[in-house]
C-alpha cells in the first residue's frame, strides 16, 4: 500500500510539472506571437524600403510560425539597435500579394531573413532562427555594404 503511495505521488508530481510547462509554452508562444504582430504593424511597408536608400532586412514570416514567434524578441531588440540606419520589413508568406516576393526571394521556409544593400542587391539570406549575437554581426556588415 505504501508503494502504490509513493507511486501516486510521483504520478500527481510529474502531471504537475507537465501542466505547468504546458501552460508557461502557450504563454510563452502567445507573446511571442503578440510581440510579431506588433512587429508587422510597425514595420516600414515594402516599397518605402525600396525607395529610401537604406539597406534592408526583409523577414519573411507566417503568424502559425512558433519559431518566427520565437524570433520575435530577438528581431525586436536588433530593430531598436539599428532601425534609424536601416530599413526592417515584415512580409507574412500567407498575404498573396507577396507572391512575388516570395519568389523573387527563393522562401523556401519561414523565418527567412533576406538582407538588401542600399542597391537593393541581396547581401545573405538566413532561415530558421539565428542568436542575437550572430544577427547584430549581419548587420554591421549590412551597414558597412
Amino acid at each position: 500500500m505504501l508503494q502504490l503511495q509513493k507511486w501516486g505521488c510521483a504520478i500527481g508530481l510529474i502531471l504537475s510539472c507537465w501542466l505547468l510547462t504546458l501552460q508557461t509554452a502557450q504563454a510563452s508562444s502567445l507573446a511571442g506571437l503578440a510581440t510579431l504582430r506588433s512587429l508587422a504593424r510597425e514595420a516600414i511597408p515594402y516599397t518605402e524600403a525600396l525607395a529610401n536608400g537604406k539597406p534592408t532586412v526583409i523577414e519573411f514570416y507566417a503568424d502559425w510560425c512558433t519559431t518566427c514567434q520565437g524570433l520575435a524578441k530577438t528581431m525586436q531588440a536588433i530593430e531598436q539597435d539599428y532601425g534609424d540606419r536601416v530599413n526592417f520589413v515584415m512580409l507574412n508568406i500567407d498575404e498573396p500579394q507577396w507572391a512575388p516576393q516570395i519568389a523573387a526571394n527563393q522562401v523556401t521556409g519561414v523565418p527567412q531573413l533576406t538582407f538588401l544593400d542600399r542597391q537593393h542587391q541581396v547581401q545573405r539570406q538566413v532561415v530558421g532562427a539565428v542568436p542575437q549575437a550572430i544577427l547584430a554581426q549581419m548587420m554591421v556588415q549590412l551597414e558597412d555594404s
